[in-house]
């Protein structure tokens, strides 16, 4: 039996985990749970799963959920509150599997701190790794912690790699749905408007990152991920846009063999795989039909259309902490365009305008990658004065 802490357990990812752990419920159980502030949700799954203690970052929002537990009558657990009670359920010694899952930089600490405690770390937060990988890679080095990630492309990824030796690989190919403007004219993104750009073929997902999506910024962190995560150069990461999103992604290897993962667009899968490895359990993911496959299409993706792919790799070639400034300043300009603020074209403008701007210094603490983020959310707000 092996005790989970899940961060970020009331978003997408939590719950879907708490959907796998509910399947596997002979050998996982749930010890901490933590969110923000959805503290209605919190106390709906401290009523099935029954965790000794739960984390809620916003301390206000406490004595809302101590009340929903009094109203369902459940015991209500050891509430911890803030940074400390991320620290506190990340670093448990009680807890063997920590699934990151935390929406946004917010991940960071978390990450951190169950690397820095040597967990299992099912990442599912790619921010903390494209802001700091270098950081957690080092420090999972010398805390014998394992980063799995969640990501489907990185999963993907992992699962494939699994068919030979580091120095056997020619490239990584993350693939990409290529949003819901894969097709639009590049003259037309100036008008494209919040609700056209939450609008994925594919995915449910969060705002940012279903933004992320459509400038395919997603991508671009997802290759500083990678990078970090299989310790691979980034000139042996390529992108291919394939519209089916059935090819999670594949790894060429120098005899010409290309292994992929393929399966059902589901993220229970690569969440079950994360916290089972290196087992295979039989799962309550539907299995992929054959017969009903359609045709499977690939392509590389525009850079004139999508350069933020273009500045993800810059910032891996300014290396440091221009990684975090990327990540900051896409955030930000996401929540400006979500705002009406700027036009979605503007998007790789403002981060490119932070980007240039910063002068990278060594990524080597928290305390570097974290002023590195707020001077670049601050320079990206004075974009548009």
């Amino acid at each position: 039996m092996k005790h989970l802490a899940v961060v970020g357990s009331t978003g997408s990812i939590g719950q879907n985990t708490l959907r796998v752990v509910h399947h596997l419920s002979d050998r996982f159980h749930v010890f901490a749970l933590a969110a923000n502030s959805a503290v209605d949700r919190l106390a709906e799954q401290t009523a099935v799963f029954h965790p000794v203690v739960v984390a809620i970052t916003d301390g206000a929002r406490v004595d809302a959920f101590v009340t929903q537990c009094r109203e369902r009558r459940i015991p209500i657990p050891e509430v911890a509150t803030g940074e400390a009670g991320l620290r506190q359920i990340t670093s448990a010694p009680e807890v063997d599997i920590v699934v990151s899952a935390a929406v946004g930089a917010a991940g960071l600490l978390p990450t951190y701190s169950a690397v820095a405690s040597g967990k299992i770390v099912a990442l599912a937060n790619k921010e903390a790794m494209v802001v700091a990988g270098e950081l957690l890679w080092k420090t999972a080095e010398k805390s014998g912690a394992t980063i799995i990630p969640i990501d489907s492309e990185h999963s993907a990824e992992d699962q494939c790699l699994r068919s030979g030796r580091k120095n056997e690989v020619r490239r990584l190919i993350l693939t990409a749905s290529g949003g819901p403007f894969r097709e639009t004219p590049v003259e037309q993104f100036g008008n494209i408007s919040p609700e056209e750009a939450l609008k994925h073929p594919v995915w449910q997902m969060g705002k940012r990152i279903t933004i992320d999506s459509a400038t395919l910024m997603n991508k671009g962190l997802e290759v500083i991920e990678a990078r970090w995560l299989f310790d691979i150069p980034s000139e042996k990461i390529d992108i291919m846009v394939h519209p089916q999103s059935i090819v999670h992604s594949m790894v060429e290897f120098v005899d010409g063999s290309v292994v992929a993962q393929l399966g059902t667009a589901d993220m229970r899968q690569p969440i079950q795989y994360a916290l089972t490895y290196p087992d295979r359990l039989p799962s309550c993911v539907p299995h992929l039909d054959w017969a009903t496959v359609p045709r499977l299409d690939f392509m590389a993706p525009d850079p004139k259309k999508f350069p933020c792919i273009s500045l993800a790799y810059r910032a891996i070639e300014m290396s440091g902490t221009a990684p975090a400034v990327l990540n900051a300043a896409d955030e930000v300009a996401v929540q400006l365009f979500l705002e009406r603020k700027i036009a979605f074209s503007d998007i790789p403008k403002l981060i490119a305008s932070t980007l240039e701007a910063h002068e990278p210094k060594l990524a080597d603490s928290l305390e570097s990658v974290t002023e590195a983020d707020c001077w670049a959310r601050h320079r990206a707000r004075c974009w548009l004065r």
